[in-house]
């Protein structure tokens, strides 16, 4: 029996650069930066003072008032989102059985403004002036079950969270969702607002960011010598995934078919992967084997690409590890060069590059790439400073996370 295929037919995202998909890939592949100075809290204390900060994002435009109220910052940005992919997708759910709509939405922090809003109160008034809307604000199922409530949809619904590794996760569940015969539909992805001051000041004390408060939009250098730590962000992207058939039957629009899937774990270090990426490589290596494809026909990969010393290093090795001598006849890029590490976020985002990039034919540069470190193999094509054109069959997203936690999707033109 033929396995049911998985395709994309919707996408949305809210992101430093742009809060919808066409403005958001313009602004990658002109190689624009989305970082910047932090003006939502004072930073004066810290000694990073800068990240990807959604300064134009207002609710209101997506969500009843009294609804947002109810929800905390990462559950606005899913719902927010989501509305941009399920409108494009031009889905109209009152067709459709609720049961056989899913929502599988990640996130890595969940809702720590909110945590941190109430633990103000609790310390200065007293217990019993905490919200009542805490608890549904901060829980990090908040953002997937506020998206079934907004179109009333009763199929598989829950949260991953496993740190910068989340949204490949939930797309990967969701796509197996989908094959297993369990939904016909299922809107996914990730969100995050993890841009606070707890959140900044517990990655500065990690020393993971980058120090670069001279010149924000240049702090982001994947594979680049120069790198210093990576730079915070906030915002979601969501995906529609959908059974092929399902797809055709209504005439959707088809980004792209969703072909392989993996996740493995370095079972290493809590927050540094195995030097050699072998971890990361095997991800990838089932991913490929999942979608039925060799390495050959690979001609993109979106690297998880953080702009840390170890982790850039170790996802080289994995590349190369995986697709050998050809790793020199694609190109890889980082596009969190120009947005920053949305955590648990970034994956769906990069996917969401991905479907552009085979649908344009046009790959987005790791910007501020000027000195390819060579512990990264200065012969990689990783797409410096500007974007290329090239028609892409196939795809690679990868995400690997604290905990050591690698997921990988294939992607593939239909």
């Amino acid at each position: 029996m033929d396995r049911r295929r998985v395709v994309i037919t919707g996408l949305g995202c809210i992101t430093a650069l742009a809060e919808t998909v066409e403005g958001f890939f313009d602004a990658l592949c002109q190689g624009k930066s989305g970082i910047s100075t932090i003006d939502s809290f004072d930073t004066t204390a810290y000694p990073v003072h800068f990240g990807g900060q959604i300064r134009s994002f207002d609710p209101a435009r997506y969500i009843d008032f009294r609804e947002a109220k109810r929800m905390d910052r990462f559950s606005q940005f899913a719902v927010a989102a989501a509305k941009h992919a399920v409108t494009e997708s031009a889905i109209d759910f009152t067709k459709e059985d609720p049961y056989r709509i899913g929502v599988i939405v990640a996130t890595g922090i969940g809702g720590i403004k909110e945590i941190e809003e109430q633990h103000v109160i609790l310390l200065n008034k007293n217990p019993m002036r905490i919200s009542p809307f805490t608890v549904p604000r901060l829980m990090s199922n908040a953002a997937a079950g506020n998206i079934a409530i907004q179109y009333g949809l009763r199929g598989p619904n829950f949260c991953v969270s496993s740190a910068c590794a989340s949204s490949n996760h939930a797309i990967g569940e969701a796509f197996c969702n989908i094959v297993s015969g369990r939904s016909e539909v299922v809107i996914t992805g990730g969100t995050e607002a993890a841009l606070t001051p707890i959140g900044l000041a517990s990655f500065c004390a990690a020393r993971s960011l980058s120090l670069r408060n001279d010149n924000p939009p240049a702090a982001s250098r994947p594979f680049d010598k120069d790198r210093d730590g990576f730079v915070l962000a906030e915002g979601a992207g969501i995906i529609v995934l959908e059974e092929y058939e399902h797809a055709k039957k209504r005439n959707a629009k088809i980004y792209a078919e969703l072909l392989g899937y993996s996740a493995t774990d370095d079972g290493f270090h809590i927050t540094a992967p195995l030097s050699d990426g072998a971890g990361a490589a095997k991800a990838m290596e089932l991913a490929l084997k999942d979608a039925q494809l060799p390495p050959e026909k690979v001609d993109y990969v979106n690297a998880h690409g953080t702009s840390t010393e170890l982790n850039d290093i170790a996802e080289a090795s994995a590349i190369k590890s995986v697709l050998g001598s050809h790793v020199y006849n694609i190109m890889v890029s980082s596009t969190k060069s120009a947005y920053g590490h949305l955590l648990g976020a970034s994956a769906a985002i990069e996917l969401i590059v991905c479907s552009m990039v085979i649908t344009k034919g046009i790959v987005p540069p790791t910007i501020n790439l000027e000195n390819v470190d060579e512990r990264c193999d200065d012969k990689i094509d990783y797409v410096p400073l500007k974007a290329k054109e090239k028609k892409v069959g196939i795809a690679m997203s990868n995400s690997f996370g604290f905990g050591g936690h690698n997921a990988c999707l294939v992607v593939g033109k239909i």
